[in-house]
C-alpha cells in the first residue's frame, strides 16, 4: 500500500505540473493572482530544470517515434495495438510530467526559509534559523552520500551545499525518514542561489529575538 500510495502522490504532483506548465506558472511561488499553492509574497524561485532538459526532451522524442511506429506496425493486430498503444501514450506523459514537475516545482528562498525539491519525487522545508553555511560547489555525484548527507542531483551533479547547525526529517513518498545535516543540490544558477540563501539568514539574524543562522 505504501509503494501505491506513493506513486499516486506522484501522479497527482505530475499532472498538476503539467497544468500549471501550460499556464506558465510556479508552484509555491508567488507570480500574481491564480499563483500555484502555498504561494506567498517575497518568495524567490531557484530554478534546476535546464541542466536535464535536453536528456529529457531527448528522450521524449524517443518515447514519440516509438509510440508512433508501434502504433502503425501493430494497427492490424487490435489486440495488441491498443494495449501498447494506451502504455506508450502513458509513458510519454510520464515523461512530460518528470520535466514538467521539475520547472514548475523549483527550489524556492523566502521569509519561512529554504524550500529544496526534486520534481514531484520530493519536497524538503528548511527553516533560516537551522541554516549555518551555504556555499557554491561543484561536486559530481559518485556513489551514496555518507550517513546524514542529501544529495538532490540533476545531470549527476550538485552545485550548492548547505550545512544546518542541527538535523532536518527528510520524509520520502514512500513514508522513509532520514535525518540530515548537510544537503547538496543542484541550482541552474549558483552564485545567485547562495546570494539568495546568504540573504535570507542574514535577514533572520537581524530580526530581534530570531534565532542564529
Amino acid at each position: 500500500m505504501g509503494l501505491l500510495r506513493a506513486w499516486g502522490t506522484y501522479e497527482r504532483r505530475a499532472w498538476t505540473s503539467m497544468g500549471l506548465w501550460l499556464a506558465r506558472r510556479r508552484d509555491g511561488v508567488n507570480t500574481g493572482a491564480g499563483a500555484g499553492a502555498d504561494a506567498g509574497a517575497g518568495v524567490r524561485e531557484l530554478g534546476y530544470a535546464k541542466a536535464q532538459a535536453s536528456t529529457m526532451y531527448g528522450l521524449l522524442f524517443v518515447c514519440v517515434v516509438e509510440t508512433v511506429g508501434l502504433a502503425f506496425f501493430t494497427a492490424g493486430y487490435p489486440a495488441v495495438h491498443w494495449p501498447m498503444l494506451a502504455v506508450d501514450v502513458y509513458t510519454v506523459l510520464l515523461v512530460l510530467g518528470a520535466q514538467a514537475s521539475a520547472v514548475t516545482r523549483p527550489h524556492t528562498v523566502g521569509p519561512d526559509g529554504l524550500r529544496l525539491r526534486q520534481g514531484a519525487s520530493l519536497d524538503i522545508r528548511i527553516p533560516a534559523g537551522l541554516i549555518r553555511t551555504v556555499r557554491r560547489e561543484l561536486r559530481s555525484r559518485g556513489g551514496e552520500p555518507d550517513d546524514g548527507e542529501l544529495d538532490l542531483a540533476v545531470a549527476a551533479q550538485t552545485t550548492v551545499t548547505v550545512e544546518l547547525s542541527e538535523p532536518v526529517t527528510v520524509v520520502r513518498l514512500t513514508g522513509r525518514e532520514q535525518r540530515v545535516h548537510t544537503l547538496r543540490w543542484h541550482a541552474d544558477d549558483p552564485a545567485a542561489a547562495v546570494a539568495a540563501v546568504k540573504e535570507l539568514t542574514e535577514t533572520r539574524e537581524e530580526i530581534p529575538g530570531a534565532p542564529a543562522a
